[in-house]
């Protein structure tokens, strides 16, 4: 500078004379450093190392950093607590986008800094055993391929290995028979009850009847890498959590449940440019469907159902979020090792996970740490977003067999109506149909093949392996709870059918009052319905071109309409009624 005669003589000298006092090393400041390793590492898989360190790369992320910041000091502050109250030092926090799969959050340890907890390994990224978490992939298989939220397992006492004993002994093998955290068997129960109060045996019978093989396939589809495709290295305990898998995919796995079955892989990256402005990378959405819409409904529905949950966790747990409709599990480890939460909403997915990394146990589960870090997390994350619910599941199909829709007391039934006590006709009203099981106690594989659930099977009873001991557990909890339940027999059932609902016995009507004249749109058109009916009419609903107008509920029948006031007014339309008497039957009428 000096030289070129930038600078005087005398600041030169200045200059040299400085004494630099060097302050003491401070950490390094990098904002939400476990996700800027996770952007630079796929940058330098992606570009190679000396793209990322001589390309001049602009780099856009899809990191909301307020949120990420709330995170931060969310997991931070929780986990402390954690560590001093149940010995769980670490956490880790992944918020998802699901109808994007753009990551909006990643926070893989409670501090970058912190060396006592080896804070700068990224525990979002790290295979880890998901616990009770990885239900739902197995859920999700067995919607898809028939069974229903009502479909009934038992949970009791079972021995899952073949070659052992019922009662689960076998010198010298490995017998399986596996249990809950509280020890106990509860007998008959749904597959919503069964997941949403994550029972285990309900689960591992799951498991077995959709396949474990089937099941890694669909934990693949649905964003599960760290899978190996040989069953026999995780057998039965699959579904429990007996193979590892990473936060960052198992949030995005809840987000194809989140978004009605359409995966959007996770991205962290919007764009790059390179030195010159030139766009070389930027987020593009390649949406794929991995199961039916109604699958992800039976399973938001199911996981969003605080009563169903309430047996477990309490009817005011930590998994609730009030005023909003969140649909969440848990999981927990051996030992409790490793402690989940994860939940979502139809616009946003929120992953916890809890422990240490040395894999040090900790007093504590699932709900108990990783829960409040969830709580709190979503509460933030949903600040911002709409009230939303989830779209309800369709109703189940009456023709699937009746062990299928719930009628764990015996797969032949008959359907009386509740008014005469007689065989329901095609004239009995839905509401006053009743199906009733004839008494016959078994396990699901004496009514089904497992390998072609919903076709009839040939010859009932039990020709699968897992039958007798399967078989043994139900009857020995039947033999003690027979008396009760109703017993019925093929004696009960009725001989005679419906006769109060029958076609003679619906009403019908006569509509008066409609001349063949023009009517003008502003004046009001009054008309009487008069009903011809064996029983008393309870109402009369009135449409005019498909639009409700009323309900008449006593005589007179009469009322009246002004077309202008009618959204859909023509120069033709139709009046349609439908009549129902007190006992259900129904008639209607057009003009």
């Amino acid at each position: 500078m000096l030289d070129v005669n930038y600078i005087s003589d005398t600041y030169y000298n200045q200059a040299k004379n400085e004494i630099v006092t060097f302050l003491p090393k401070q950490p390094i400041n990098i904002a939400a450093p476990h996700f800027v390793f996770f952007i630079k590492d796929y940058l330098e898989k992606r570009y190679g190392t000396t793209t990322l360190k001589e390309g001049g790369l602009k780099v856009i992320t899809t990191l909301d950093y307020n949120l990420q910041k709330q995170a931060e000091e969310i997991a931070s502050r929780i986990a402390k607590k954690n560590e001093k109250k149940w010995n769980g030092s670490n956490a880790a926090v992944v918020i998802i986008d699901p109808k994007t799969g753009q990551i909006l959050s990643m926070v893989g340890s409670r501090d970058y800094f912190d060396k006592n907890i080896d804070g700068n390994f990224n525990v979002t990224t790290a295979a880890r055993q998901p616990g009770s978490s990885f239900k739902p992939i197995v859920y999700s298989l067995a919607f898809e391929k028939g069974y229903t939220e009502k479909t009934t397992l038992f949970d009791v006492r079972t021995e899952f290995n073949p070659s052992c004993n019922p009662n689960g002994t076998g010198a010298g093998k490995n017998c399986y028979t596996p249990d809950d955290f509280n020890n106990k068997f509860r007998g008959p129960m749904t597959l919503r009850n069964g997941l949403a109060q994550s029972i285990n045996i309900i689960a591992v019978k799951l498991l077995y009847l959709v396949g474990v093989s089937n099941s890694i396939k669909m934990a693949h589809n649905l964003g599960i890498r760290t899978l190996k495709n040989d069953p026999n290295i995780y057998g039965l305990s699959l579904v429990i959590g007996g193979g590892e898998t990473t936060l960052l995919d198992m949030t995005s796995v809840y987000g194809v449940f989140a978004n009605n079955g359409v995966r959007n892989p996770y991205k962290g990256i919007l764009s790059i440019s390179d030195s010159n402005n030139n766009i070389i990378e930027k987020y593009k959405s390649v949406p794929q469907k991995i199961i039916k819409p109604n699958t992800a409904h039976i399973l938001s529905s199911i996981l969003s159902d605080n009563v169903a949950r309430t047996p477990t966790f309490g009817a005011n747990s930590i998994l609730k979020i009030p005023g909003r409709k969140v649909a969440v599990k848990t999981g927990t480890t051996n030992d409790n090792k490793d402690a989940w939460t994860i939940g979502y909403t139809p616009s946003v997915v929120v992953g916890v996970w809890v422990g240490n990394n040395d894999n040090k146990p900790m007093k504590k589960g699932g709900a108990a740490l990783a829960g409040p870090i969830w709580n709190a997390v979503m509460t933030e994350a949903l600040k911002n977003l709409p009230v939303e619910s989830f779209e309800k599941p369709k109703l189940i199909d009456s023709s699937l067999p009746p062990i299928f829709r719930g009628f764990w007391q015996g797969g032949n039934t008959f359907t009386i109506d509740t008014i005469s006590n007689k065989l329901a006709t095609e004239y009995t009203p839905k509401e006053f149909q009743k199906e009733i099981s004839i008494t016959n106690v078994h396990s699901i594989l004496y009514w089904i093949d497992k390998n072609k659930p919903l076709e009839k099977k040939e010859v009932l009873g039990g020709s699968d392996s897992q039958y007798k001991n399967w078989e043994y557990g139900v009857q020995k909890w039947w033999e003690i709870n027979k008396n009760k339940y109703q017993i019925i027999s093929e004696f009960d059932k009725p001989i005679e059918y419906d006769n109060i609902h029958t076609l003679d016995s619906k009403p019908n009507f006569k509509i008066r009052g409609f001349d063949n004249k023009i009517y003008k749109k502003n004046n009001p058109i009054t008309f009487s319905i008069i009903p011809n009916s064996i029983y008393s009419i309870k109402k009369i609903d009135v449409f005019v071109n498909n639009i409700y107008l009323t309900s008449l509920k006593k005589p007179p029948f009469t009322t009246f309409f002004i077309p202008n006031n009618i959204t859909n007014i023509s120069s033709k339309n139709t009046l349609h009624i439908i009549g129902i008497d007190n006992l259900g039957n129904s008639g209607e009428k057009t003009i």
